[in-house]
């Protein structure tokens, strides 16, 4: 990987099922640029907005810096979505057979606990960055990199850095910047370390990093090239305090919905 710094265009060389290859120039969004976070549903940005992520089937903010979401660890609570994730085999289950389930956002985790089902996951998610790219996006977002600490101890850490690895190599070769989505802290301690921002991962989207006070730690791995998006009015407060000088943050509600609250440092 040959770099220029911190938000400068980066030429990466990629290695996608053994086969090597120069993927076009990848520019992660701009560093401190106003953002506007609208992956539950596409709206009209803000005045000055000029980075947006949104949703991979919504379309992308004309004129802006796009970043496409994926759900790329989970399933999302759509029930033709489960029902093709089942129907090849890729839900993650216990020993007694029943799917681990996020109960938090009622999402299964997808099972990459071997080479052959993370390759086979990243199959379908990296036809939905291909998605990405086609549609004018500049950068992938791939969410729920955490699922291991949910998985009842069935996927770990080092399963979650295979599998983030080859979205890396394949949306590089398509000239998409992608995102560490979350997961902050020591390898084998909650969080990946430095692995995925030594695997390629080309900035950080930290959803409330200012209220557990962690906004530092995505600082120095990514330098300035961190997105944060708070749900709180304290935890938006300590991140504009913190970091807000020279990152990006944004308050929205937890469901991010188009017609809830936002603010911006």
């Amino acid at each position: 990987m040959v770099t220029a710094g911190i938000g400068i265009t980066t030429t990466v060389a990629t290695a996608d099922a053994g086969v090597s290859r120069v993927a076009a120039a990848v520019t992660p969004p701009t560093a401190n640029a106003k953002f506007d976070y609208q992956i539950g549903g596409a709206y009209t940005p803000p005045s000055g907005v000029r980075v947006v992520s949104r949703d991979r089937q919504d379309p992308p903010a004309a004129g802006l810096y796009n970043i496409c979401y994926v759900n790329a660890f989970q399933t999302q609570p759509i029930q033709s979505e489960i029902d093709d994730w089942r129907s090849r085999g890729l839900t993650l289950k216990d020993s007694r057979g029943k799917e681990v389930v996020d109960g938090q956002w009622d999402e299964i985790l997808l099972d990459i606990t071997t080479d052959a089902k993370r390759r086979a996951v990243a199959a379908v998610v990296n036809g939905w960055i291909d998605g990405c790219a086609a549609n004018g996006f500049k950068a992938v977002e791939p969410d729920n990199l955490d699922s291991f600490s949910r998985s009842q101890g069935l996927i770990d850490e080092q399963d979650a850095i295979a599998y983030i690895s080859l979205l890396i190599s394949h949306a590089h070769s398509k000239g998409l910047a992608i995102a560490q989505k979350n997961t902050i802290g020591d390898l084998g301690d909650g969080g990946i370390g430095t692995a995925g921002r030594d695997a390629g991962l080309d900035f950080a989207v930290a959803e409330e990093c200012g209220r557990y006070t962690e906004c530092g730690g995505y600082q120095e791995l990514y330098g300035n090239n961190v997105i944060v998006i708070e749900y709180t009015a304290n935890g938006f407060t300590k991140a504009c305090n913190a970091v807000g000088a020279s990152v990006s943050v944004v308050r929205r509600d937890t469901a991010v919905s188009p017609n809830g609250p936002y603010q911006a440092c």
